[in-house]
């Protein structure tokens, strides 16, 4: 029953400390487009693929220090089409970087890298036979 049920994931959501410049940075470096917005002020981006992302504010508490490792949700994990000219892109919007490419757990290459905030990303390069082959 649970295979109809639940489909993925609708959207990550990020608590930022000034959501319209994240959401700039957002549409301006990854290409998410301004999908949906809210007073409080919520922003629903919506990415080429059509999964969604919202940037809210965020409340009062310290940001923790966090690592891939660090437990609860670690980090978000964008799958791109060719790594060697999504680094090129992201080098001339000098993202900081978080590591150097290396081998993906379940196959592929992968790069982490910081949004705007400090929140930590990746970009990740699949073949088509490794996502069939899994």
């Amino acid at each position: 029953m649970t295979d109809s049920l639940f489909l993925g994931i609708d959207h990550p959501a990020l608590a930022a400390d000034d959501v319209d410049a994240l959401t700039d940075w957002y549409c301006r470096v990854l290409g998410y487009q301004r999908w949906f917005h809210h007073d409080k002020p919520v922003w629903l981006l919506r990415a080429p693929d059509q999964t969604l992302l919202e940037i809210m504010p965020r409340d009062q508490t310290l940001r923790p220090t966090r690592t891939t490792w660090t437990p609860g949700w670690s980090h978000l994990a964008i799958r791109v089409t060719n790594i060697e000219n999504a680094i090129t892109w992201l080098d001339s919007q000098a993202v900081q970087w978080g590591g150097e490419l290396t081998n993906a757990i379940g196959g592929g290459r992968v790069r982490n890298f910081f949004d705007l905030e400090g929140n930590m990303l990746q970009i990740l390069e699949r073949s088509p036979v490794v996502l069939e082959s899994n």
